[in-house]
């Protein structure tokens, strides 16, 4: 098990990456185009230093909704290897079954 502070820290990175995902996107789309004044762009790249550094899609860590393990977990699961395979050998994963030859 991880810090709870750390998960909860993760969680809320969560939170504010997607409040902020409107305002982040629409943002870069005014500094990406190359039409706009870069007066306005530059007043763009102002306005998004200004949000929240969390909000960034990017600083958030994929994370085992079991255990809080931050490294090894698959993506289509939401889980560790190790809670993978234990939660599979005991049968709890429906259609998982151990392979062996």
């Amino acid at each position: 098990m991880s810090k709870v502070s750390s998960v909860e820290k993760n969680k809320k990175r969560a939170r504010l990456a997607k409040q902020f995902a409107a305002r982040r996107a629409a943002l870069k789309a005014i500094i990406k185009n190359r039409e706009t004044s870069p007066e306005d762009r530059f007043m763009a790249v102002l306005k998004l230093a200004t949000l929240p550094r969390n909000s960034a899609k990017i600083r958030y860590r994929n994370r085992c909704e079991v255990t809080g393990r931050p490294r090894a977990v698959y993506r289509k699961f939401k889980m560790a290897r190790v809670m993978l395979r234990d939660l599979a050998s005991r049968g709890q994963i429906p259609g998982m079954v151990k392979s062996s030859w």
